[in-house]
């Protein structure tokens, strides 16, 4: 198995550029992340009519924050994307290797 192969032998991708994903991709995803949320707060509803004592509240109070939850999640979707780092370090200079002013003169 060469190095540049996965277990599975599918060869090995790597990411070139910094874009992010397709609007489509971020779109869906934000989607399922809001259903999921709604879906949880539907079996906090019928929870709530099914329990008795404190777990009744507990129930009511995630069926009223997740609708705000659910919204803020879902939103916070492009800016919070991850941009793939550089393949290759930027080689740093240091404050005393910039050069600053005239070249010096040799002094023979």
């Amino acid at each position: 198995m060469s190095p540049s192969r996965k277990p599975d032998d599918t060869p090995e991708v790597f990411s070139i550029t910094g874009a992010q994903t397709s609007l489509t991709e971020d779109q869906s995803g934000r989607t399922r992340r809001y259903l999921f949320s709604m879906l949880l707060r539907t079996a906090c509803f019928v929870g709530a009519v099914l329990a008795q004592g404190w777990l009744r509240w507990v129930l009511i109070a995630g069926a009223v924050f997740l609708p705000y939850i659910a919204v803020v999640v879902a939103n916070a979707g492009r800016e919070n994307a991850r941009v793939p780092q550089p393949t290759q370090p930027v080689a740093r200079l240091s404050a005393d290797r910039i050069p600053i002013g005239p070249a010096p003169r040799d002094r023979d």
